[in-house]
């Protein structure tokens, strides 16, 4: 008992440790931008940091294809020994001499043997030449890989920085709200102990006060969210101690840099670059060299080999007893029937290889389908971005007036506190409009593969 207290009090310490809060990353101590977020996530995102861990582990792979093509230099050593009863004599009466026994041939009752050897195939059937296709198209097809992992991580980031941004304007749109209807109840309070408007319009500015806290809470919200999930993109494990806002400041801004798109040159940029594409490109050109490989099992197989040998002598008790020498030679060894099972191999590599085919031109048309959808949602933004611009300046003065005329005993409270309402809700449409160009540029280059150089060939053919 007292030694299981012990483990668990050091276990807890040692999670206390492990825990306790370290110095705040230099990122984290000034206001970030952009460019610097994505390159934080390339270096610590774990899902780009799997991705490389692929890249190397295929790398492996294709090191392991080429070895068939390869000299193997082979070494052997035995060693045997054995009851001298189930040795088997051979008597030589032929060649006994007066007065002496007959001789006889006794094998030696402790053997061994040792040989190096340089192997090297010569033939395979085709394998060894599509052995050396085989490990360069998956190290290519590892990199496109990899680039359509990191192209997917990186237009997350971007997408993460825009709703901070985003979380941040709402912030301002709704506390602004705020201020203003306070300020409004309070001018309505001192109308109302001056007797000048009733107690209705009191309680009518307090309940829309009111109302105008929870979408202030809810941006707040928002934005500890979106901060949340940034520094979850960017590999961050955020300390234990931090309950609620972690100290994320941003230096860009939301900003709508304007994207001419041309849809027809847009959708063969996609085709042409995005690296999913190739990756299924070099899937169906590997499938091929699968097919080759299983064909491969209807030919023979030749292999040169040459080395050194030595052995004890097989007629001697003297284990120092030796012969030694170089040994060279070929070897050839060919199925003429195996059941069926090259037969097999090669209807399946073919079925394969078609099964590549198909998924290569279904992902080419929803490619297709998505730089279409991509550049609608981006003439969509672009739009009611260009829309609601307007609408907030009209929003801003209609304002100004309600205010202007109520002063005068023209308009009314109801008036001032519509003109409110709609300038806060036209101001809260007008940064979503702007987050969403934004998100909507960063999809466009993403669907048409921008950015990242065109590494299959046949594709750039």
């Amino acid at each position: 008992m007292l030694t299981l207290l012990a483990f668990t009090s050091a276990r807890g310490l040692a999670d206390a440790d492990a825990n306790a809060p370290g110095p705040l990353p230099d990122w984290l101590t000034r206001p970030l931008p952009l460019a610097e977020a994505l390159n934080l996530a390339e270096q610590h995102n774990a899902t780009i940091l799997k991705a490389k861990k692929d890249l190397a582990a295929t790398a492996g792979v294709a090191i392991q294809t080429r070895a068939l093509v390869v000299p193997k230099v082979q070494a052997a050593s035995s060693y045997q020994a054995v009851d001298p009863n189930s040795l088997d004599v051979i008597p030589l009466a032929n060649l006994s001499f007066p007065g002496q026994p007959p001789f006889s041939l006794v094998y030696a009752d402790q053997t061994w043997s040792a040989n190096v050897q340089l192997v090297q195939s010569i033939y395979e059937g085709g394998k060894l030449t599509s052995a050396l296709r085989t490990a360069r198209l998956l190290n290519e097809q590892a990199v496109l890989r990899y680039e359509a992992t990191l192209a997917d991580t990186l237009t997350d980031v971007r997408v993460a920085y825009a709703d901070i941004l985003l979380a941040a304007r709402q912030i301002e749109v709704q506390q602004a709200s705020v201020n203003l209807l306070a300020k409004e109840l309070d001018d309505t309070r001192r109308r109302f102990d001056a007797g000048t408007v009733p107690r209705f319009n009191v309680l009518r500015a307090e309940v829309e006060l009111a109302n105008a806290r929870p979408r202030l809470i809810r941006a707040q919200n928002d934005s500890r969210i979106a901060k949340n999930n940034l520094a979850n993109l960017l590999g961050y494990n955020l300390p234990r101690e931090v309950w609620e806002d972690i100290p994320l400041r941003l230096s860009d801004k939301l900003a709508a840099t304007p994207l001419a798109v041309d849809l027809p040159a847009a959708i063969e940029q996609a085709l042409k670059k995005r690296p999913e594409l190739g990756a299924l490109r070099k899937e169906e050109a590997l499938r091929g060299e699968a097919v080759i490989n299983a064909k491969a099992g209807y030919k023979p197989r030749v292999q040169l080999f040459g080395g050194y040998e030595a052995h004890n002598f097989q007629f001697s008790t003297d284990l120092t007893d030796q012969r030694h020498g170089w040994l060279a030679g070929a070897q050839m060894s060919w199925d003429i029937f195996d059941g069926l099972l090259t037969k097999g191999k090669v209807e399946e590599a073919n079925a394969l290889r078609g099964k590549a085919r198909y998924d290569l031109e279904d992902t080419t048309r929803r490619i297709e389908l998505e730089v279409r959808s991509r550049y609608s949602q981006l003439v969509e933004a672009r739009q009611v971005l260009e829309a609601q611009q307007k609408v907030q300046e009209e929003a801003e003065e209609a304002l100004r007036l309600a205010t202007a005329r109520a002063e005068a005993g023209t308009a009314t409270q109801l008036d001032v506190l519509n003109a409110q309402t709609s300038l806060t809700e036209a101001r809260s449409i007008q940064a979503q409009a702007l987050r969403d160009y934004v998100v909507a540029v960063a999809r466009m280059e993403r669907a048409t593969g921008a950015g990242f150089q065109v590494m299959d060939s046949a594709a750039a053919n």
